[in-house]
């Protein structure tokens, strides 16, 4: 097979995952990030659940898509119900969008006990649906619902599903497997036994209950299927769907199969980076091909092989993804991670150099205190730079102070106070917060923003904070990381301390600055 259709339903079966809610401008922003990708479908949302659906549905009327095809998603028409009287098809018809996909029951068990109606209505109904919107000029894909638990409780009825959607005119044919735990080789000999008897696209849906979804898709296409259906990162309900980010880069580099363009493979890392931001989720580090540690060296044996030969550790070049390799710094890397990291940052060290040397001490001993520099390389880089004499401050602080205030209503409020001096001038500034660490990091912000705008495009998006030694206590050291996100970029910062307050100003103050540098940096290079 030489072409495989992608499909990404991130915006309608992704945004049902837990904790991703989509705006309507979310929807659009990521529709473009899609298009620019190239996929050829892109499933919007389900213009008949909601209005915030049906509006992007109708902005995106107004725009037009380089690569990808707008597609809305529906229901059969309603059991014992006329189609022209259906209000989901009549959504679907407002909405504008010129190809639909309708999902139909095919399982026995869903039909008696979820529709409460007979085998032969629900056939009636995927082909009226499929009928009335193919007769006024619509597209019509028809996901099978359920259909290898259906084929595996009825296999004929099953199959009379898929055949009523394709004599009706459907132009593909997408069995789901809706549970998601059907096994890879039982998917496989299903699929065979399916594709013969099918003349129009054969597509898969997989969701990843039994953690198999990716690897069923690459099954589905090596069995015969045209089109793949998925989510960025695998998103979705539950455990999630078919992640398009590792299905993509296998179909590609491993399987020789066209689905994007050569030159938009580069941009998978980007992608899979910009649809966890705007959905608000953690970016998996280790999400292969795309994930901050999917090339990550630490081991001084590893490192030390792949900086002969790459090939040793690494199944394929990061770059291809748009991903890029990282050594480790940490006791156990040696000499040869604080050189290769100095060597990123363009600074000229050698194995020989004291500088080297004092810096692999200086990493050995923070991280006998409980510093952790693989999980927070922004910090590295600072360190580095500071021992070189290669840093430049960007504030000095004179003080801050946090009050935690409980009231007699119960009510508890955090302010911070702080003084900095910035570029010659003192700022004296305080701001409340949900708590001491927000309040603090409110009033810092507050201080650099007419010095520092850029730092408006940066927020906070993971916060940790570890007990180092328990035997002590309320005395016990805390180790914090703080994860930092601007439009482009995600990095992380240390800090250390008995006092969990400062332990989080030097993680906080790091990332600020770790932020200034960078946009300094690429300001020079514009």
């Amino acid at each position: 097979m030489s072409k495989v259709k992608l499909y990404d339903t991130t915006l309608r079966d992704g945004a049902q995952g837990e904790g991703i809610s989509y705006s309507v401008m979310d929807k659009v922003r990521i529709t473009q990030e899609l298009d620019s990708l190239g996929v050829q479908y892109i499933e919007g949302g389900w213009p008949g659940s909601n209005p915030k659906d049906m509006e992007f549905y109708l902005r995106m009327s107004k725009k037009r898509l380089k690569n990808s095809e707008l597609v809305a998603f529906g229901s059969t028409r309603k059991a014992n119900t006329k189609v022209e009287e259906d209000n989901n098809l009549k959504a679907i018809l407002k909405s504008k969008s010129p190809v639909v996909t309708i999902f139909g029951k095919t399982w026995d068990l869903h039909i008696r006990d979820v529709l409460k109606t007979t085998l032969d209505e629900n056939l009636n109904m995927i082909r009226d649906t499929v009928n009335f919107l193919v007769a006024r000029g619509l597209t019509v894909f028809y996901d099978a619902e359920h259909f290898f638990d259906a084929y595996n409780s009825n296999k004929e009825y099953s199959l009379r599903c898929l055949f009523a959607a394709e004599e009706a005119g459907s132009k593909a044919i997408v069995l789901c497997d809706t549970n998601g735990g059907t096994i890879t080789s039982e998917m496989t000999k299903i699929i065979k036994d399916v594709r013969p008897q099918i003349k129009v696209w054969l597509g898969i849906h997989c969701h990843n209950d039994a953690d198999l979804a990716v690897a069923n898709s690459i099954a589905a296409v090596e069995a015969g299927v045209d089109m793949v259906q998925g989510t960025i990162n695998g998103y979705g309900e539950r455990c999630g769907n078919a992640d398009l980010i590792p299905i993509i880069a296998n179909l590609k580099i491993k399987m020789g199969i066209d689905c994007i363009g050569d030159d938009k493979l580069k941009e998978l890392t980007h992608v899979s980076h910009f649809v966890s931001e705007i959905s608000n989720m953690k970016q998996r580090n280790d999400q292969p091909y795309t994930g901050s540690s999917a090339f990550a060296h630490k081991g001084g044996v590893h490192i030390n092989a792949v900086m002969k030969n790459p090939k040793t550790y690494e199944h394929i070049e990061p770059v291809l993804v748009g991903n890029r390799r990282r050594i480790l710094v940490s006791e156990l890397a040696g000499k040869t991670g604080v050189l290769i990291r100095a060597k990123d940052l363009e600074i000229d060290l050698s194995k020989e150099d004291p500088k080297t040397k004092k810096i692999l001490k200086l990493v050995q001993n923070l991280e006998h205190q409980g510093y952790h520099f693989e999980a927070a390389e922004a910090s590295f880089e600072l360190l580095m730079k500071r021992a070189l004499k290669k840093y430049k401050r960007f504030f000095d602080l004179e003080g801050f102070r946090v009050v935690i205030e409980k009231r007699s209503d119960k009510k508890i409020t955090s302010e911070a106070i702080i003084k900095l001096k910035v570029k010659g001038i003192k700022e004296h500034t305080a701001a409340e917060g949900d708590g001491p660490i927000n309040a603090l990091d409110n009033a810092l912000r507050k201080a650099l923003k007419d010095f520092y705008p850029t730092l408006s495009k940066m927020h906070l998006s993971d916060f940790k904070v570890r007990v180092l030694d328990e035997k002590v206590g309320t005395a016990a050291r805390v180790r914090v990381l703080i994860q930092s996100q601007d439009e482009t970029d995600t990095w992380s910062t240390i800090g250390v301390s008995e006092n969990i307050i400062e332990a989080t100003w030097q993680a906080l103050v790091d990332s600020v600055e770790y932020k200034l540098i960078k946009d300094e940096k690429a300001q020079s290079q514009a």
